[in-house]
């Protein structure tokens, strides 16, 4: 069995993705009272898969790790993205909410076999660049402890000393990529930064898994197959002026991978918000007053949707909206939503649709968590038949 501590839970994508691939979480910490119990909520309704989830709403700076976890083979979450989002204030670790030094404290005590990190592709902005090196500097050699008076920067230059000498082996291989989720069969662009690391020992190597979707597969479906809209009982459009020319090219060489998935491909079996069957599907109410200003505007259908927002930085429900064939916009709904991020129809949400969707906007789709997660438990597995094979 492989263990898992889960930080910076949220309400659980990134935890269901990685239980799908195999991890058993011996607990999820999460400071946030609604997204633990929201988690709680669906244990006590009876979601088998999460039965066993031992959720601890606390704050990760005040969780002793050495002292209540042993044996634990994988440390993953989602540290907190305000600090980086392109949406945010920017203060990156000026921001008491930057909890990378939880992070890597958590890799130092625990000194697990492998970690998962995820974030915004702000982390990768020019300005955080040298913070975003010191991160890594920090993940690959974390028993290099910052004194308790030395500056973020002094530090980072005793790691890249460390780090340039010939004696010096990282504690952890340390990898990252900026993935695409629709990449991956997730129905919606949502660029994030993934943080995988092995330690030293782990003699198995590891690459980021290869996008199984594509776009091209998408136009290829539309436009010269025609399968996307015979699958959904649609007649061919007219090709629009603004693909023609890809088009053309995908014609001579059809693409390989699957196609994206599209906000029509996640919710066409759900019946219409507001009508009476969708009263029979648990987080699926009609919300109204969506509207489009500069900057905010719907997902269209036969698109993977827009990246969907927490609704945070003041703007209500940010671009959670979808906008119908007559030309028509309204609000995801909650299931929506969350079929968005791929959360399975059994996961619940049980608080209001603005906390519903801060929580939903705030996770790690699932599908992706699993793809990750798949590949990581296969280097750890043949990590350690290669140690057993040695005995």
């Amino acid at each position: 069995m492989i263990s898992s501590l889960e930080l910076f839970c949220g309400t659980g994508g990134l935890a269901l993705g990685l239980q799908q691939a195999g991890f058993h979480h011996c607990a999820l910490i999460e400071w946030d009272r609604c997204s633990c119990e929201n988690i709680n909520a669906n244990i006590a309704e009876g979601y088998e898969t999460i039965a066993d989830w031992n959720v601890m709403q606390n704050d990760v700076r005040e969780v002793d790790f050495r002292g209540s976890f042993q044996n634990i083979d994988i440390v993953s979450g989602g540290p907190p993205c305000q600090p980086f989002s392109l949406g945010g204030k920017h203060g990156a670790y000026n921001d008491v909410r930057d909890m990378f030094p939880q992070a890597v404290r958590a890799v130092r005590e625990l000194h697990p076999v492998a970690f998962v990190f995820e974030n915004v592709k702000g982390l990768l902005r020019q300005s955080f660049r040298p913070y975003f090196e010191y991160i890594l500097l920090q993940l690959q050699y974390p028993f290099v402890e910052k004194a308790t008076n030395m500056g973020w920067e002094e530090h980072k230059k005793m790691l890249e000393e460390v780090d340039a000498s010939s004696t010096c082996v990282p504690d952890y291989r340390v990898k990252y990529q900026l993935v695409n989720a629709a990449d991956y069969g997730v129905p919606q662009q949502r660029h994030r930064v993934v943080i995988v690391g092995f330690r030293k020992d782990i003699e198995a190597e590891w690459e980021f898994p290869n996008p199984t979707h594509s776009k091209g597969a998408l136009l290829y479906s539309k436009w010269v197959s025609g399968a996307y809209w015979a699958k959904h009982h649609l007649s061919k459009p007219e090709v629009p002026e603004k693909e023609k020319a890809a088009v053309s090219r995908i014609m001579k060489e059809p693409p390989k991978e699957l196609p994206w998935q599209t906000v029509r491909d996640a919710i066409f079996d759900l019946p219409k918000p507001g009508s009476q069957e969708a009263n029979e599907v648990p987080n699926h109410e009609f919300r109204a007053g969506a509207k489009t200003y500069i900057g905010h505007s719907g997902s269209t259908l036969d698109e993977p949707s827009k990246t969907i927002k927490a609704g945070a930085h003041g703007v209500p429900g940010g671009e959670n909206m979808v906008v119908l064939d007559d030309g028509s916009q309204r609000y995801y709904t909650v299931r929506e939503s969350a079929r968005i991020q791929t959360f399975p129809d059994e996961y619940k949400f049980y608080g209001s649709w603005t906390e519903s969707m801060r929580q939903i906007g705030n996770a790690v789709p699932v599908r992706l968590a699993r793809i990750i997660g798949d590949s990581v438990m296969r280097v750890l597995r043949e990590g350690r038949k290669n140690t057993d094979d040695e005995k």
